[in-house]
């Protein structure tokens, strides 16, 4: 009978040092991870509670977590681009209980009032004030609670890609010629290398249908995200943006140990945030959990209106903010609030009322050259009060959501020749194409003009 029982002492040591390697190893990956974190641009006295606007009357969405996410346009070898605009708006809500996380790209040249009655592109807000007053516009824009946020630039996205070993993206004629155009200054940029993609000959009859997965580099990738003149415009932009997210996490998931701390130090020191270094490490037992379920974009329904330059005016504000909340946490008793009702209500009026806004976007001949009035922002009386039948729902004749054309015919992406510098389709200046022909204009994305 003894022979047995020093038979189980024996696996029951093997088994005690199989937990305690496992527990060192733990402590070792949690102490790497840990070490890794300082790496990152922690600012957690930019969003002092304080300081974030929000509306009193918006609901608390308890079981949720909701993140702010901006990627910005920091170009420091173009100053006359290097603004910090957040050209990229995703707001992240998670699932508490199922870890499930949603998605919801705010467009860049959204009609919003983004500082202090001043309404202006969406974009603008994180060059006026930084994360704490784009945060404070999504909240007060949106009925949102937002008090963190996580910030990164080009440099970040070509390295993560690189990391993980490229991504394999399904890309368009007209992709692949906008990309490789893109591919110029990302590279530049970055200091990154790429080889352009070759396109398809010849030229299919529909520029705009896929031709074939390609594998891109963080270049390529990057450039892919910049896109934004395909017939699909900005909501295309966005799509690619978060597709490429989608990737990026499901290839992290099957990545080595090895791996996953090749991106933490190579990233985080391009990574800004104000989730504090603790509520990071609580969040990593759980991450593998995480799932990305649903993205979408913002607005839901939308017009085009010229307030110099064109912009994308919601319609309505109302009624793409209880969308949105419906979509993020799935609450069909929200109701917007009066600070809503008034903003969208404003937001018409500034685009010139129902009569002024349109279905597509302003062909490049319909918007004004101001190269004499460098003033984008308007500002308004703020004690009128706009919610008394003013909010006509403009929003009942088509449905952008659900489709893939969102132009509604006009196709920005004839002009080849636009060398991937992030020109804009509003023609507030007569600028000249970086590759030596006219384009439509420059996007200096300055304050003065908010583009």
């Amino acid at each position: 009978m003894s022979k047995p029982r020093k038979k189980s002492k024996k696996v029951l040591f093997v088994l005690e040092i199989i937990v305690l390697l496992l527990f060192i190893g733990g402590l070792y990956v949690y102490g790497q991870i840990s070490a890794k974190l300082d790496k990152i641009d922690i600012k957690e006295t930019d969003l002092a509670e304080q300081d974030i606007v929000t509306n009193d009357q918006a609901p608390q969405m308890t079981g949720y977590t909701t993140y702010a996410l901006f990627g910005l346009d920091h170009r420091s070898k173009n100053e006359k681009l290097n603004t910090e605009n957040s050209d990229t708006i995703i707001i992240a809500s998670i699932n508490n209980d199922t870890k499930a996380v949603k998605l919801v790209s705010v467009y860049r040249d959204t009609l919003l009032n983004v500082k202090d009655d001043t309404y202006s592109k969406a974009n603008a807000a994180y060059a006026l004030g930084g994360p704490t007053q784009a945060v404070s516009m999504l909240n007060t824009n949106l009925d949102l609670n937002i008090t963190d946020y996580v910030a990164i630039d080009f440099d970040a996205l070509v390295t993560v890609v690189d990391c993980l070993g490229g991504l394999d993206i399904p890309l368009s004629y007209a992709e692949i010629v906008h990309m490789n155009n893109y591919c110029v200054e990302t590279s530049e940029e970055t200091g990154k290398s790429y080889t352009p993609v070759e396109l398809p000959d010849p030229k299919p009859e529909d520029e705009e249908a896929t031709v074939g997965t390609y594998h891109l580099n963080g270049v390529q990738a990057t450039s892919y995200c910049r896109i934004r003149y395909t017939a699909s415009l900005d909501m295309g932009r966005t799509e690619r943006q978060r597709r490429v997210i989608q990737m990026i996490v499901d290839k992290a998931k099957k990545a080595g140990l090895s791996t996953i701390f090749d991106i933490m130090d190579q990233v985080f020191p391009m990574v800004t945030t104000s989730v504090s270094k603790t509520e990071i490490l609580k969040m990593i037992p759980t991450v593998i959990g995480y799932s990305i379920d649903e993205t979408t974009g913002f607005p839901l329904d939308y017009k085009f209106a010229t307030v110099k330059g064109s912009v994308i005016v919601p319609a309505t504000l109302e009624s793409n903010v209880l969308k949105v909340h419906q979509f993020l946490y799935g609450n069909t008793n929200y109701s917007p609030t009066q600070d809503v009702l008034n903003k969208s209500a404003q937001i018409i009026n500034i685009a010139g009322g129902g009569d002024a806004v349109q279905d597509t976007a302003p062909a490049v001949t319909d918007i004004p050259n101001d190269t004499t009035d460098d003033s984008y922002s308007w500002q308004g009386d703020t004690s009128v009060d706009y919610s008394s039948g003013t909010d006509t729902d403009y929003s009942n004749d088509i449905d952008y959501s659900g489709g893939t054309d969102y132009s509604g015919g006009t196709d920005y992406s004839a002009d080849d020749s636009d060398d991937g510098y992030d020109t804009d389709y509003s023609n507030n200046g007569a600028d000249e194409d970086y590759s030596g022909e006219n384009d439509y204009a420059v996007d200096e994305e300055s304050l003065t003009d908010g583009e």
